[in-house]
């Protein structure tokens, strides 16, 4: 099952939010005002027909003639306006449709058993209503707009703050450990983006006191282990031939292999590698070291491309790509040069899935098909030279490609330009689903 995620930027939900707030409370106060102001219109015609009717009937006692449209016994007359006035009061009836303007009843009773009674409308004060109710609504849209504008202002702004931060922690994830977040923020009001800043820039200064601890333990018992395994090497070269002496020299290589592997590791780790920078015609290099590790590997340039990089880290990412094909993988090796991109594919099972998850990891050698050979150094040496190279290392399986064929496919993209002074980390670029 697919699930659709919307990504809406913290600005526009604060203006809506703001807006929707601000239109509610004016469409409420609209109506308030609006109700408000009707009613006082028709109590203020109520009083007015009844201080007419009242004049109208001292002046038909008086004088025996009506004023103001007053009739007797009007057949027009309401039916619960003449029940009221049958019952000997005056009263005031409000005939109202909401198609046209309210009109306004009023009665009395005269002595003889007759009803006095007069009605009447104000369309000019009824008017005014209808100029109130274009204010309100310019006034509700004026602050569904000025809500929006502030929620876009105070948005903006923090929205600027979190993603100025984000980036700063995107530095600080690519190595670059001089980043602090609460510098990058800024600001001189406080609020909970200057605490998350703090909280970012204490968990990685702790981050790293405790990396750079294991760093330094991992390449003291390296270099302390180099003398002894030397010496034994050394001691082991004095046997008398034989098959016992084969293999206590071959375990003595190994292990001085993994102690100089360790070593290259901290190093790397301790980001204080830079790279010495030639010309190199890509194809060319590519194929003779190739010749020199295996002869069988196949090799296929389709572009040449000059690059300026390091040899020497080219040369020992290049190794460390074939030898993983060839201790993991299966034959045929394919070597590809096209342009700055170096291609290493193998015909095995594939990189295990944690590998392409989360990267080469030293002292992993991955899933049980690829296990039990290695240590898991060789393609974190090549990920941290890739980085020193500024170049970018992606690592793939080929059943995720087109063809249908399987193997691990691992692909470093050199860089147009010379490296920086710090590299930048490689790329682990995930299957293809």
């Amino acid at each position: 099952m697919v699930r659709v995620a919307l990504r809406t930027g913290l600005r526009w939900k604060l203006s809506a939010a703001i807006a929707l707030v601000g239109a509610l409370v004016a469409v409420a106060l609209s109506l308030v005002v609006h109700n408000e102001a009707r009613s006082s219109m028709l109590d203020n015609s109520r009083d007015m027909q009844i201080k007419q009717l009242d004049f109208t009937q001292k002046f038909f006692e008086s004088t025996h003639r009506l004023q103001f449209g007053a009739k007797i016994d009007d057949p027009a007359l309401p039916r619960e306006l003449r029940d009221k006035v049958s019952a000997g009061e005056r009263a005031t009836y409000l005939q109202d449709t909401g198609e046209t303007v309210p009109e306004v009843w009023a009665a009395t009773p005269l002595g003889d058993g007759r009803v006095l009674s007069m009605h009447g409308r104000d369309p000019d004060q009824f008017a005014v209503l209808d100029d109130l109710d274009k204010a309100l609504l310019i006034g509700s849209a004026a602050v569904v707009v000025g809500g929006c504008a502030l929620g876009v202002l105070v948005g903006g702004r923090l929205s600027k703050r979190l993603r100025t931060a984000a980036a700063a922690v995107g530095r600080l994830a690519d190595g670059d450990t001089s980043v602090r977040i609460r510098d990058e923020v800024g600001g001189r009001v406080r609020d909970e983006t200057d605490d998350l800043a703090w909280a970012v820039d204490a968990m990685s200064d702790a981050l790293q006191e405790r990396i750079e601890a294991e760093r330094r333990v991992t390449a003291d018992i390296a270099h302390e282990l180099r003398t002894p395994v030397t010496g034994l090497l050394t001691a082991a070269e004095l046997l008398p031939p034989g098959r016992p002496s084969e293999l206590v020299r071959d375990r003595a290589q190994a292990m001085r292999t993994l102690v100089e592997d360790v070593l290259e590791v901290a190093r790397l780790d301790g980001y204080a590698e830079r790279a010495e920078l030639q010309d190199v015609a890509l194809g060319e290099f590519v194929t003779r070291r190739v010749r020199s590790l295996d002869p069988d590997i196949s090799i296929d340039v389709v572009r040449d491309a000059e690059v300026t990089t390091d040899p020497r880290r080219l040369e020992r990412i290049l190794g460390n790509l074939i030898a993983n094909a060839s201790r993991h993988g299966e034959p045929p090796i394919e070597v590809t040069v096209e342009g700055r991109m170096l291609r290493v594919r193998d015909h095995g099972a594939g990189f295990p899935e944690a590998l392409l998850r989360e990267g080469p990891s030293r002292f992993r050698t991955g899933s049980s098909d690829r296990s039990g050979r290695g240590h898991g150094l060789g393609l974190t040496i090549a990920a941290g030279q890739a980085r020193v190279l500024g170049a970018r290392l992606t690592f793939r399986n080929a059943d995720a490609l087109t063809d249908g064929s399987t193997g691990a496919v691992s692909v470093l993209w050199l860089p147009e330009n010379a490296p920086t002074s710090t590299g930048s980390f490689p790329v682990i670029q995930l299957p293809d689903r």
